[in-house]
């Protein structure tokens, strides 16, 4: 029997013409690739919003969500929705350590940067803000040993969903078993409910940061001054080489000259045309 493909769509509820619809939105608004391979996670990940909304159709979730009202109520629940968020505290932590042995001293030294003016951090794709609050306690360490050095760190993702999250600093117990003794004693503060322990970073450090929504496709960051360190990790990856390129070149007009940006570890930019030399794996300086 030869079964007519979109009677197989319509059985799954999201179909191939809907799917391209909406994979094609997303590529524009996020620049975020989505193979057909994702069709059923979109479906599943999207079904939650259809409910909530009435919508009985996918059809007509795309009608919704293309037209004025849904550009301007939908479209940011929507990539909440879509987007991947995975973080850890000290993740990928020999950047860390690069951080505050090479990059730092090397920054405070060449420029009197923290010194004579803070030094300015972005974490770009922050998610739940476990890689700002760990800039946050690395640096502030920092600072205690060196007289006179200040930072600041803007932290931005485009999804509300983790902004929201971040901006409360409240986090399982279990999370934050990679953060050192001495730093968990320094920096956490422990709830006093045993039966369901949580911690909250110390006002200090949260007062170091700064959360705010930001859309890698916009032309304009809204950054107003040069930062000095970018960390970009295990974003990137989720976009064509085309898409990586234009990005990249977009943080260097924000990185400060001899600034440096951190990349996962998975994440490469050769034959990339960038503005950008290795001195660190996954860590480059502009030129």
């Amino acid at each position: 029997m030869i079964v007519d493909p979109c009677l197989s769509d319509r059985a799954s509820g999201l179909t191939s013409s809907d799917f391209s619809r909406l994979s094609q939105f997303i590529y524009k608004q996020c620049g975020i690739k989505m193979p057909i391979a994702k069709k059923t996670m979109l479906e599943a990940r999207l079904q939650k919003r259809l409910r909530i909304l009435q919508i009985t159709s996918f059809t007509e979730y795309c009608d919704y969500l293309f037209s004025k009202a849904g550009m301007e109520e939908e479209l940011i629940k929507m990539i909440d929705l879509v987007t991947t968020n995975k973080t850890d505290f000290f993740r990928e932590p020999d950047h860390f350590d690069y951080l505050v042995r090479q990059a730092v001293p090397e920054l405070e030294s060449r420029q009197q940067l923290g010194v004579s003016r803070r030094l300015l951090v972005w974490s770009a794709g922050c998610s739940t803000g476990e890689e700002p609050y760990t800039l946050s306690m690395v640096l502030s360490d920092y600072a205690e040993a060196h007289a006179g050095f200040s930072y600041n760190i803007l932290a931005t993702d485009i999804s509300t969903r983790v902004l929201d999250k971040a901006r409360t600093a409240v986090y399982e117990e279990e999370r934050i078993e990679p953060v050192p003794l001495s730093m968990k004693k320094k920096y956490l503060l422990r709830s006093k409910d045993r039966e369901n322990p949580m911690v909250r970073i110390t006002p200090e450090l949260r007062e170091k940061v700064h959360f705010k929504r930001l859309n890698f496709m916009d032309n304009d960051f809204g950054i107003r001054e040069h930062v000095q360190i970018i960390f970009c990790r295990n974003v990137i990856i989720y976009f064509d080489r085309n898409t990586q390129e234009c990005l990249i070149n977009k943080f260097c007009r924000v990185l400060a000259p001899g600034g440096y940006l951190f990349m996962g570890h998975s994440e490469t930019l050769n034959g990339l045309n960038v503005p950008l030399t290795p001195v660190f794996p996954t860590v480059y300086r502009k030129l």
